[in-house]
């Protein structure tokens, strides 16, 4: 099994800090991300859109030309923050579906997608279920024609009772998920529970650690439950991990830290570091 990271890791130094963050003393790069993830030597690299300078044709062949010589797989990861903000929003559609093309510009055959988010949680899900799968199946239709997959993630905003739900009714085999081993335990919902349901589903994975941050957040803050090097949390990523070998998952795993817990505040590279060894023991140890 193979290892990753997601851009979004160094959503500070991108340019996206949160109201409790300290901004850092340079910017980045997508450039000096790639250069990260080859000292790390890593696998492949989740790429957030919203950092790309621009989604220009020439921009995303140069991008390309420099994953393909540093042999790094790709997903393209669409949708931050709030994606299509449960169905509701036309304008965030049609932007996923001009993304689609813009995958397949940067050599991905995996589209990492979100139909809503942390903010809209608390409203009726039903109904946000049915809006969200009716423009998912049309957007399967620009996808196949690219050869697209896309993978919708759990992102803070569905258990895996709900994502289940979703897939079926957008029902098709290029329709997956983008796991979140964190966003569950975010929703109080098992993730080991959520991977036996949807665990054959899985094309992309954004593998998290987490430690409840009360110096930080208060229970109902989003982030009470917030990042820790791989293997220094509450997740059981390595069962999570066995489960996709035994479904013969061929994508990679990508580090994901969204807010580091208070004792790695300001400390993300440190921490992503250490996720990625964690990451090795974990493939090392695969049952």
């Amino acid at each position: 099994m193979k290892i990753g990271i997601d851009s979004y890791c160094y959503h500070r130094f991108f340019g996206e800090v949160y109201p409790d963050q300290d901004a850092p003393a340079k910017q980045m790069t997508m450039e000096d991300f790639l250069d990260r993830a080859r000292v790390l030597n890593v696998d492949g690299v989740s790429l957030e859109s919203c950092f790309f300078p621009t989604l220009d044709d020439s921009y995303l062949s140069e991008l390309k030309s420099r994953l393909d010589e540093s042999g790094l797989d790709r997903v393209f990861a669409w949708g931050h923050p709030d994606g299509l903000e449960r169905g509701q929003n036309p304008d965030a559609f049609q932007d996923m579906m001009t993304c689609i093309p813009k995958a397949v510009k940067i050599g991905a055959d995996v589209m990492r997608v979100t139909g809503s988010s942390l903010m809209f949680r608390h409203e009726p899900h039903g109904p946000q279920i049915q809006a969200l799968a009716k423009l998912f199946k049309e957007a399967m239709k620009v996808a196949d024609d690219n050869g697209v997959k896309l993978a919708v993630e759990n992102h803070i905003d569905y258990t895996g009772d709900e994502i289940s739900q979703l897939l079926e009714l957008v029902d098709s085999p290029n329709f997956g998920v983008n796991f979140d081993t964190g966003n569950f335990l975010r929703l109080l919902d098992d993730p080991i529970a959520a991977m036996d349901k949807i665990a054959p589903y899985v094309m992309a994975v954004h593998l998290k650690d987490l430690q409840i941050n009360p110096k930080e957040a208060k229970p109902n803050d989003w982030f009470y439950f917030s990042g820790v090097p791989v293997g220094q949390g509450l997740v059981d990523n390595q069962a999570l991990a066995n489960r996709l070998n035994k479904e013969n998952f061929t994508g990679f795993l990508a580090v994901e830290i969204d807010h580091p817990h208070a004792d790695w505040r300001g400390r993300e590279d440190e921490a992503v570091a250490l996720s990625v060894a964690g990451l090795k023991e974990i493939v090392s140890s695969l049952a």
